[in-house]
C-alpha cells in the first residue's frame, strides 16, 4: 500500500525491519523492486467493479478466475453446512435426537472448546500442510460425518427400529468430529485465501465479493435449515453431504497453493496464464514454493547486491568517474 502510494521510504523501512536487515540489504532492495513491478503490472490490468459486471476483464491477470476463486472458499465453507450443526445445534439436538433442553446446551458449549483446539491446530500446521490439503482433508472429514449422522437419523426416524434412542444419541459423536473437521481448514482458509488469491489492485475488492459472499450463503443456510429440519427430516441432511462430496474434486482440480510463496510470486504465476486445471502443474500444487520463484528472488537478490556495489564503489572512489568521462570523450 505504501508503495502504490508513493511512500517508498517507509516501505522500505518496514521491509527492512520485517527482514530484520539495513534499508540497502540487497534482500530489501529486491522485495522492494518485486513489489513495484507487481503494483505497475497490475495498474495496467486493473478493472472496476462496473467492467467486472459487464466480464471487461485483462485475461493478463486473470482478475475474474482470481476472484471466483476467493469468493469460492467463503461460499464452500456455509455450504459444507456448519451453520446446520452449530446455529441451530441447539434445535437439532432437541428435534432430531430428542434430547433436554439443559443436555443440549451443554452439548453445544462442549462442542464449541472441541471447535477452538481444532481451529489452534490449523493455525499451526496451515503453512506446513497447505491450504489446498487442509480444505480437502477439512471437507472430506465433513463428508463422512454428515453420511453417518444422515444414516443415524434414518434409523431414528424408521418405525420399529427397536435401537432408535441409542442410534440418535450416537450422532453426537459425529457432531465434534464434524466440528474438528471444520476447525482444521474450512473455518479459518476461506478467510485467509481471498487476501493471498487475488492481485494487489484487486485485493480489497476480491476480500469484499468473498465476505459479501460468505454471509450471502450464510443468510441462506440459516434460513432453510428449520424449514428443512421440520419438513424433511434425515433427508435434509442429504443435501448438505452431496455438497461436501462436490466440494471436493472442485478443491483438488481448481484450487491452487498458495502456501509458502509470496504475493509477487502469485502474480507471476497469472501473468503467465496458466491452466484451468491446477492438477496439471506441480507449481500450482506444492506446498513448497516452486524453485522457479525462489531462484528469481535470488537472482533479483544478487542483481541488487551487484547495483548496490557499483554505486557503493563510485561514491568511495570519484576518479571513476572521471575516468568514466575521459573514456567517452
Amino acid at each position: 500500500w505504501l508503495l502504490a502510494h508513493g511512500r517508498e521510504d517507509e516501505a522500505v523501512l518496514i521491509l527492512a525491519d520485517l527482514e530484520d536487515k539495513s534499508v540497502d540489504d540487497p534482500v530489501v532492495v529486491a522485495e522492494c523492486h518485486a513489489i513495484v513491478f507487481s503494483i505497475e503490472h497490475e495498474r495496467k490490468h486493473a478493472i472496476r467493479w462496473r467492467d467486472l459486471l459487464r466480464g471487461r476483464a485483462s485475461a493478463g491477470a486473470n482478475t475474474v478466475r482470481r476472484l471466483l476463486l476467493g469468493a469460492g472458499t467463503q461460499a464452500f465453507q456455509q455450504l459444507g453446512g456448519i451453520n446446520v450443526l452449530s446455529y441451530y445445534l441447539p434445535t437439532l439436538l432437541i428435534k432430531s435426537v430428542h434430547l433436554p433442553e439443559k443436555m443440549t446446551r451443554l452439548i453445544s458449549a462442549l462442542a464449541s472448546v472441541s471447535y477452538f483446539f481444532a481451529s489452534s491446530i490449523a493455525a499451526l500446521t496451515v503453512e506446513k500442510f497447505g491450504r489446498r490439503i487442509m480444505m480437502l482433508i477439512s471437507t472430506l472429514i465433513q463428508l463422512v460425518c454428515f453420511i453417518l449422522v444422515t444414516v443415524l437419523f434414518y434409523l431414528t426416524e424408521k418405525p420399529g427400529y427397536p435401537f432408535q434412542t441409542e442410534v440418535a444419541k450416537a450422532s453426537v459423536v459425529w457432531f465434534f468430529i464434524y466440528y474438528i473437521g471444520f476447525g482444521l481448514g474450512m473455518l479459518g482458509i476461506p478467510w485467509l485465501y481471498p487476501t493471498e488469491i487475488n492481485s494487489l489492485p484487486m485485493r480489497t475488492k476480491g476480500a469484499a465479493a468473498a465476505t459479501m459472499t460468505n454471509w450471502l450463503t450464510n443468510f441462506l443456510v440459516v434460513e432453510i435449515t428449520p424449514i428443512g429440519i421440520q419438513n424433511l427430516g434425515w433427508r435434509f441432511y442429504v443435501i448438505w453431504a452431496v455438497f461436501n462430496f462436490v466440494m471436493l474434486p472442485i478443491i483438488w482440480a481448481f484450487f491452487p497453493e498458495t502456501a509458502n510463496r509470496s504475493l509477487e510470486d502469485l502474480d507471476a504465476y497469472y501473468r503467465e496464464n496458466p491452466p484451468l486445471l491446477v492438477i496439471k502443474d506441480k507449481d500450482a500444487t506444492s506446498v513448497s514454493r516452486p524453485r522457479r520463484f525462489a531462484t528469481a528472488h535470488s537472482r533479483d537478490i544478487e542483481e541488487a547486491k551487484a547495483t548496490g556495489l557499483n554505486e557503493r564503489s563510485v561514491q568511495e572512489d570519484p576518479r571513476k568517474i572521471l575516468s568514466s568521462g575521459e573514456q567517452e570523450k
